[in-house]
């Protein structure tokens, strides 16, 4: 599933290909990925009006256009495709902006997430639900209020979007491994100073990802040997678990995240 890091850098490609560019027109091969309007609704409401700067919020893709806002989601397979040449749709383009100089394609093989069409600021807040902050936008002092009086398991905390919004399966494994907490150590138990290593290297391993535009494979972090037959720790080379957390598969090191 796209997490943060992943849909940053979907926004940056809708900001490198669709800002300030007019829109012609909607093409959608794929109607049932349209969420709450039509295609003939979604052309209605964006023809002849120009994308301004795209924004995120968790895991959500939000393009303005000074007036509309389309929300992306992406699911497990979805993607943006930008095509300047005329050629024929791919077989998995769901909806297809064409706009001035060429068209961009929400491409989505499985059809989980879509898109929405948003007239207000309400009707955003509708769409995407009760969102906590965006990970990225929290500071210190943030991060320890929204922990505070919080008694499940850290992993599920991390993960949970009403708490904090972007923070998925493979960011939260990884934020957890480089601070040494196993995933299903529950929240009170974190001292202070524990809770704010967990800030400061879920900080640096979002920017680091978002640098990337994805969360890499580097070899010193745990998440390059996620899928791995044997996988082992980067740090201490023992072999890792593989359990379901939080109701998701999860990685960790027996050694080096103790329970």
């Amino acid at each position: 599933m796209p997490e943060l890091p992943d849909v940053e850098g979907y926004r940056r490609y809708f900001a490198r290909y669709a800002e300030g560019r007019r829109i012609h027109g909607v093409r959608v091969p794929a109607p049932d990925v349209l969420r709450n309007t039509s295609p003939q609704g979604l052309a209605r409401a964006l023809r002849g009006k120009r994308f301004v700067h795209p924004r995120r919020h968790g895991k959500w893709l939000l393009a303005p256009t000074g007036g509309a806002t389309v929300l992306l989601h992406f699911g497990m397979t979805g993607g943006l495709r930008w095509t300047a040449a005329p050629s024929p749709a791919h077989r998995h383009d769901r909806v297809i902006l064409v706009l001035a100089g060429g068209e961009l394609r929400y491409r989505n093989m499985r059809k989980l997430g879509g898109v929405w069409l948003a007239r207000t600021d309400a009707d955003i807040d509708r769409i995407t639900g009760a969102l906590g902050p965006d990970a990225l936008a929290l500071d210190g002092d943030g991060f320890a209020e929204l922990l505070a009086g919080r008694r499940g398991g850290i992993k599920a905390t991390l993960m949970n979007q009403k708490v904090i919004a972007g923070i998925g399966n493979e960011l939260s494994d990884e934020i957890l491994w480089q601070t040494r907490v196993h995933p299903a150590r529950r929240v009170p138990e974190l001292g202070e100073r524990r809770r704010s290593e967990l800030y400061r290297t879920m900080r640096q391993v979002i920017v680091e990802s978002n640098r990337h535009g994805r969360i890499p494979r580097k070899r010193s972090w745990i998440s390059s040997q996620r899928r791995l037959r044997e996988p082992v720790c980067p740090r201490c080379r023992s072999a890792l678990r593989r359990s379901p957390i939080a109701g998701r598969t999860s990685y960790w090191c027996p050694r080096c995240q103790r329970r």
